[in-house]
């Protein structure tokens, strides 16, 4: 039976769309006001006249920062880190999550526990420079990858995803069967979990692919920089040099291309992403809600 709407359930809904429409428009703008003045003369985007669509369009700045080697040297290493570390978390998330799910498992609580102290008190910044320096790992790829090898909040969310999705009573029938705890894992477990692994995959992959902050700390050497801290000294250390803008005699010339290019950095770092989570949407929200409901 359809009920009849009232006045006021229409004007909550379209109060409710009019504030979702003008907080869309605010997260969009800026991401599109990027995109058109990577493409416009940089001139009208300092003066303010740029707003809706590209005015003198160029690529100029997108053809300068793809023939230039620190670009796609930043992209190469953090294509590395980001697969090398996602692929290193997710399988420790999920592993350690399910482990902490079984209500077979000694010491479940102790070990929770000192997980989740782990989410409120720290060593800090240097006890953990010294930690990774002792370590031998300052300089190296695994300084990217392993120091944040695993997350206390995923960990209790993989857990919830599967206290509250897998039955203990699948398991008695696989054992009844004759099935290993590790088949059962990766026969039954893991394929009836693709939302939760596609939101691991995509906290993963996200945070390594922004991360700069290690990087920073721990190398040294430009061959290891990712795009992140190529990204960084260009918007921050207006470090637009090299192969860049070195054949530009005129200085104010390099500037205009210089603020071109940082707009076209910008797009070049963040696509990859804006690629990705529409694939991964759907199973981002049904994993997210499922153990946020049934947890």
């Amino acid at each position: 039976m359809i009920t009849a709407r009232s006045s006021s359930d229409r004007w909550f809904d379209l109060v409710n769309y009019t504030l979702l429409a003008v907080l869309m428009l605010l997260v969009l703008y800026p991401l599109y006001f990027i995109i058109i003045a990577s493409f416009s003369n940089p001139d009208l985007v300092n003066a303010g006249k740029l707003w809706l669509i590209p005015r003198d369009t160029t690529v100029e700045g997108y053809r300068r920062i793809f023939s230039d080697d620190s670009i796609w040297l930043g992209y190469r290493n953090t294509l590395l880190y980001t697969g090398l570390g996602t692929a290193i978390n997710v399988v420790l998330t999920l592993t350690a999550g399910y482990a902490l799910s079984r209500s077979d498992l000694p010491g479940r609580g102790l070990i929770m526990f000192l997980i989740t102290f782990t989410m409120f008190f720290g060593g800090g910044l240097i006890p953990t420079y010294l930690l990774v320096k002792q370590l031998g790992m300052l300089n190296t790829i695994w300084a990217m990858v392993i120091p944040n090898a695993v997350s206390a909040f995923n960990i209790i969310i993989t857990r919830t995803f599967f206290q509250s999705t897998i039955p203990s009573e699948l398991l008695e029938a696989a054992v009844i069967d004759g099935c290993s705890n590790t088949r059962f894992f990766m026969r039954i477990v893991l394929p009836l979990s693709m939302p939760i692994v596609a939101v691991m995959v995509l906290f993963s992959a996200v945070g390594h692919w922004n991360a700069y902050f290690q990087a920073l700390i721990y190398l040294k050497d430009d061959e290891l920089y990712p795009l992140q801290i190529v990204l960084r000294n260009i918007l921050i250390s207006n470090d637009v040099s090299g192969n860049m803008i070195d054949d530009l005699a005129n200085l104010s010339e390099q500037q205009r291309i210089g603020e071109l290019m940082k707009y076209g950095i910008i797009m070049v770092a963040s696509l990859p992403v804006l690629i990705l989570y529409p694939f991964v949407q759907k199973y981002f929200v049904k994993g997210v809600m499922i153990g946020s409901i049934k947890g």
